[in-house]
């Protein structure tokens, strides 16, 4: 059950709802309270960070958004009482998330903060500091936030893309704290009416870095802009899904086999 709120209770969070409890995520609400909106295009659900701040951190733990968009991370973090920090390359998404975050009211137990910053690069966040890392990448060139910014992944081919991606997978493992988790949200595209598997690109690197894939969720998408230019028949399937990929960082002595497959308990 998802709560759908009026616009009374558009500030409040549903404290009621409960976590997801399979690998299909579906959010026909996107969810609206405390100011969250789809505006800023490309931004994910506020359903989304909930269900994986509150799984994988407990308050006071620290969360971490490197490419934090119109800040839907931070705002969760602050209502759920979590430290955090988010980075983005683009200063219109660093000045959006500082809106957002000024807009909910502070929680004197915890502390989020944002910055201008490259995902790539995390200055000043510590090795081995973070609870959870929280991304939702450009997905290539598909939607650009900037007409120029040096290292906006946006503006990048795939080559190139994929080049920066693994720099930022590989900054993701430093900061994370063993048994600390790094979810990514990724979907593909279509070329000449054939599927290019970003999202498969994504998980094979960030699978290079030594981090474990612990869940892969399958996120419905709901009023795709893909479904209005692509009304009727069609020779194709219209790409109605992304995928989320929960990696675990495993502690420095712990035996891992790249090739084990893990079982539901």
């Amino acid at each position: 059950m998802h709560l759908t709120a009026s616009k009374a209770e558009r500030a409040q969070e549903p404290t009621a709802e409960p976590l997801e409890r399979t690998t299909v995520w579906s959010f026909p609400n996107r969810g609206n309270w405390a100011g969250h909106s789809g505006s800023y295009r490309g931004n994910w659900s506020p359903h989304v960070p909930r269900n994986l701040i509150i799984r994988y951190t407990r308050p006071g733990g620290f969360v971490l958004d490197p490419m934090c968009g119109g800040g839907t991370t931070l705002v969760e973090a602050r209502l759920l009482g979590r430290d955090a920090v988010g980075f983005d390359i683009n200063q219109e998404a660093v000045s959006r998330t500082a809106r957002a975050l000024n807009a909910v009211p502070a929680d004197p137990t915890a502390e989020q903060s944002v910055w201008r910053g490259d995902a790539r690069h995390l200055t000043g966040i510590a090795n081995e500091t973070v609870d959870l890392v929280t991304l939702h990448p450009p997905y290539a060139n598909m939607i650009r936030y900037s007409d120029n910014t040096e290292g906006d992944l946006s503006l990048m081919n795939e080559a190139l893309f994929y080049d920066a991606l693994s720099q930022v997978a590989a900054e993701a493992r430093r900061v994370l704290r063993p048994n600390g988790h790094c979810a990514v949200l990724m979907g593909d595209t279509r070329r000449r009416k054939h599927v290019v598997p970003l999202s498969f690109h994504t998980l094979q690197v960030f699978l290079g870095t030594g981090l474990l894939l612990r869940e892969h969720v399958i996120k419905i998408q709901h009023n795709t802009t893909s479904a209005a230019r692509w009304p009727g028949a069609h020779d194709f399937l219209l790409l109605a899904h992304e995928n989320l990929f929960i990696f675990r960082n495993p502690a420095a002595d712990e035996p891992v086999d790249s090739s084990r497959c893990s079982k539901d308990p």
